[in-house]
């Protein structure tokens, strides 16, 4: 099959993202005296395409590696240049290739639906593809016709933790780089061995990035969120530094909480093996650009954004348990799912009324509290990528 160029960096620098310069200086400047993006990072156009052709053509979260399982498992995410299909091979590996036949170009799956199939069928001319993207049979084509020469476009991916990334440019820093600092954090709540048992959709009328800063941030807790404040103090916790492109921090639970929910205790049971300090608090983490992670000592929820418009993302929010809680009989997941659908629509609220606000063009960036240097990681990381420094 024919495969883009991996190289791992690279080879010559974006041009600039289409904002102002001064501002964009500003936003970089150290944290105490530095303001937000430009305005037009969240309203304007040009801006979102800029980002789709140069932050979301790099390492994203597509999916769960859950829902590719089985030989022959099929999945199609996005359209136009961002189209890829997701199939499970034979040898039990997951694979994205760009959603276009060889032939003409027609997409081999429809953009957001699934199939299960011994190959991969475009619909068009009936040209076959193996598992593996390497071509089977084209109709009508003479003993002349070389079918190595026209096997499926393959797209750099990684399975990390069930939580499958791609590379789509096959340009970005390796994987490892990408996430550095990241392992020891994740990999006691062994995300990969847990079951997805409850997702919940929301399309919201506002830029992915408010939503992330959101995220980042607990200054409006005591504000909008009093469920969550009385199980999590908003001041507690601290943000953390890693070498990689992601970046986050923990807040601690109240003595006696075992979770967050709305009375602090868990109907499940504590993640194994997890520590004295994992017990006590909840890790929230951004995977660079549009997955959130938040690990919990009972279950770990994300929320995978993908940006629709300037103004609009849709979010699929999931929770996650150990399998042998979730198999109990009478089992049930409301208490964290209940609790984090009443805080995600707190916060979408809130993050749509930014979104309108930043709408008007008297809208102006503003300084960041003492309590958003979350905000400002999640900000100077943007700003150096409008810059076009990585």
């Amino acid at each position: 099959m024919f495969k883009q160029h991996l190289n791992g960096s690279s080879s010559s620098r974006p041009e600039p993202a289409p904002v102002p310069a001064d501002d964009l200086a500003a936003s970089l400047a150290p944290f105490g005296a530095s303001r937000m993006l430009p305005r037009e990072a969240y309203v304007d156009p040009a801006v979102f395409e800029w980002e789709q052709r140069n932050v979301f053509s790099g390492w994203k979260c597509v999916g769960h590696a859950a829902d590719m399982a089985g030989t022959g498992s099929q999945r199609a995410i996005g359209s136009g240049a961002d189209g890829m299909l997701l199939v499970t091979g034979d040898d039990g590996v997951i694979r994205a290739f760009a959603n276009t036949c060889r032939h003409r170009g027609h997409e081999l799956l429809a953009c957001g639906t699934t199939a299960k199939r011994r190959g991969i069928v475009c619909p068009y001319h009936s040209w076959s593809y193996r598992l593996d993207g390497s071509l089977r049979s084209a109709p009508g084509f003479d003993d002349g016709f070389n079918p190595g020469e026209f096997g499926l476009t393959e797209l750099r991916l990684v399975d990390w933790h069930g939580w499958l990334f791609v590379d789509a440019s096959g340009t970005d820093v390796e994987f490892t780089d990408h996430v550095a600092g990241l392992e020891d954090v994740v990999s006691g709540y062994r995300p990969e061995d847990l079951v997805i048992v409850d997702r919940h959709s929301y399309e919201l009328a506002t830029n992915w990035k408010v939503i992330a800063e959101n995220y980042q941030e607990c200054y409006h807790c005591s504000t909008i969120h009093p469920e969550l404040s009385k199980i999590s103090p908003p001041t507690s916790g601290e943000n953390l530094h890693f070498e990689g492109s992601w970046m986050g921090g923990w807040m601690s639970m109240i003595e006696g909480a075992e979770t967050m929910s709305f009375t602090g205790k868990s109907g499940g049971v504590a993640i194994k093996g997890l520590s004295e300090h994992e017990l006590s608090t909840v890790m929230y983490l951004v995977g660079f650009p549009n997955l959130l992670v938040s690990l919990h000592p009972d279950y770990v929820m994300t929320h995978l954004m993908t940006p629709l418009a300037a103004d609009r993302t849709h979010v699929e929010c999931a929770w996650a348990f150990p399998k042998d809680v979730a198999a109990q009989e009478g089992f049930d997941p409301s208490y964290a799912v209940d609790f984090w659908d009443l805080t995600n629509r707190q916060d979408w609220a809130a993050c749509e009324s930014v979104q309108r606000g930043l709408s008007s063009p008297h809208a102006r960036p503003g300084p960041l509290a003492p309590d958003e240097d979350g905000v400002y990681q999640f900000v100077t990381r943007v700003a150096r990528a409008y810059r076009g420094e990585g």
